[in-house]
């Protein structure tokens, strides 16, 4: 008899949460879902019927991060796959950030992912069951944007806790990866910005924004047996954004002309930020 899968997906009410646990579902998987909104975790959890438990959570209570793994192992058996993509991102100048709002941002961006994987961690080691963590990073980890510098520091953080994780875990036979999204089209109401926005920030090689669903089939395959020798790694979903600047203009052309490249077209769009969960 096959065995179900137990997922526990944090900011699962959000635009690529919600997509990762329909990716999740799919495969027959059971679900313990997480998110501070309750309403929104509810109405989610209800689409998978026996299928998933709902629990809902402030993980910027570091208590709530801990007990959260050890209830859903409780309640639901072992945790086989942990995915932290509970997040925020605030438009905060680094000239005005103050200590509040820099410790809430990197409560639940960094401290949260961090004891959920170490709360994973101890249950897995002291059951001797493997395990497999995904985080969801950003590109913004490895380019800040003006506003966005504590949430590019928050993501640059959780990709070396990543990394530091899964060197000392896997031992233990727990994988730990992360998956970094580029802009993604979410359809929330969090963080909203105009198409101008969107098209400066959303040019890439392949000449369109990612979905939900991009990000979703990425995570379900990093966590699962198709990647069992991969661990430290960050799969940037992007459509090749992290390659280079595609939006720059070329200063010369090969026969020594001036010359300006054209942007990469997109598609009408009415969006958020990417990584708005």
């Amino acid at each position: 008899m096959q065995v179900t899968r137990h997922v526990l997906l944090t900011g699962a009410a959000g635009g690529i949460g919600s997509a990762i646990a329909e990716a999740f579902a799919a495969q027959g998987t059971f679900l313990t879902l997480s998110d501070r909104d309750h309403d929104a975790l509810r109405a989610t959890a209800t689409r998978f019927g026996d299928g998933a438990a709902a629990r809902a959570a402030d993980l910027t209570d570091p208590r709530a991060a801990t007990g959260l793994v050890e209830e859903a192992w409780k309640a639901h058996g072992p945790v086989d796959v942990l995915v932290n993509a509970a997040g925020s991102y605030p438009s905060l100048d680094m000239a005005q950030v103050d200590a509040a709002a820099w410790d809430r941002l990197f409560a639940l961006n960094l401290r949260a992912p961090v004891l959920t994987t170490a709360a994973l961690a101890r249950l897995a080691m002291a059951a001797g069951r493997s395990g497999s963590v995904v985080n969801i990073s950003s590109g913004s980890a490895l380019r800040s944007r003006p506003g966005g510098g504590p949430y590019a520091s928050s993501k640059a953080a959780l990709e070396m806790a990543t990394r530091a994780a899964a060197l000392e875990l896997g031992v233990h036979a727990i994988r730990v990866n992360a998956v970094s999204p580029g802009f993604v089209l979410v359809d929330s109401d969090c963080n909203p910005v105009s198409a101008e926005y969107a098209e400066a920030i959303g040019a890439n090689p392949l000449g369109r924004p990612g979905t939900p669903e991009d990000v979703a089939r990425a995570v379900c395959w990093i966590a699962g047996p198709e990647a069992s020798w991969i661990t430290g790694e960050v799969l940037r979903v992007d459509g090749g954004s992290s390659t280079g600047a595609l939006h720059l203009p070329r200063i010369w052309q090969p026969d020594g002309t001036r010359a300006t490249a054209a942007r990469a077209p997109l598609a009408a769009v009415t969006t958020t930020e990417e990584n708005a969960r």
